[in-house]
């Protein structure tokens, strides 16, 4: 695992740890900091040992939002030459599942990388929102169109306008987030539900993530048809064969991801 600057990481009992550490900015997140973020995915993806990873804040906040002082004075060219938002789009190349465990603040570009987990564990005191739309401009990293996809296009279009702040118990109820957790026990709970699912057969996590997000953007017929290729693959994994063995046999399976 590399060195990195803005986020702790951890390795430990099959799930890998990220930990967004810029307590005395809310974690703000930089250009620096996403691609940590995203080469600490990579690094977990690549790794046989972890079969999921969980991502945390460190102090008072999930991250805030974007680093406002990094791109106050940028221009459309700028932005072009940069192409910031390509780490971005790495996350969804990661294919194993990641579970967000967000408190406090979970604003902005925070939010939007929240919304790239596959399953959101929130404290109560979460508090999520885009206020984009305040500073004159509007979410780049993805937030129009996973919030829209989450909880339609009437009700994204009320809360992406208004740049209001959207409580936890108003985001489980849209289904932005899974679970609601007292904050004391936040990344326990999160830590029980991974453990949960590090169990599983690693080939049957991978393929019913990747077959879910095609469902978000294909047609039914189509996602079907991409559903059926994927069921009939699991067919030639070791898992399977071990699985269904040990469903006749009346005994536990033992999954090794092959």
């Amino acid at each position: 695992m590399s060195n990195f600057q803005y986020i702790n990481v951890l390795s430990r009992n099959s799930i890998g740890y990220i930990n967004l550490n810029r307590p005395k900015v809310l974690n703000a997140l930089s250009r620096s900091m996403v691609r940590e973020i995203v080469n600490a995915m990579e690094d977990f993806d690549q790794n046989d040992e972890i079969k999921v990873i969980i991502m945390s804040g460190e102090g008072r906040a999930f991250a805030a939002g974007a680093d406002i002082d990094e791109m106050a004075e940028d221009d459309p060219v700028r932005f072009e030459l940069l192409n910031q938002f390509k780490d971005w789009d790495r996350i969804a190349l990661i294919k194993k599942p990641i579970i967000g465990a967000v408190h406090g603040f979970t604003l902005g570009g925070g939010f939007e990388l929240a919304l790239c987990c596959d399953i959101l564990f929130a404290a109560e005191n979460a508090q999520f929102g885009f206020p984009e739309i305040k500073l004159g401009v509007m979410p780049g990293a993805g937030g129009t169109q996973r919030l829209t996809k989450l909880m339609g296009k009437t009700k994204a279009l009320e809360w992406l306008w208004l740049g209001e702040p959207m409580s936890a118990k108003e985001a489980l109820h849209y289904g932005v987030v899974n679970r609601l957790v007292a904050p004391e026990i936040l990344l326990e709970e999160t830590v029980r539900f991974a453990e949960k699912i590090a169990m599983q057969p690693p080939l049957s996590l991978r393929l019913i993530k990747e077959a879910v997000q095609k469902a978000v953007d294909y047609s039914l017929y189509e996602g079907m048809q991409f559903e059926r290729k994927n069921f009939y693959l699991l067919f030639s994994s070791q898992d399977q064969k071990e699985g269904m063995k040990a469903f006749i046999e009346k005994r536990k399976p033992n999954f090794e991801g092959k």
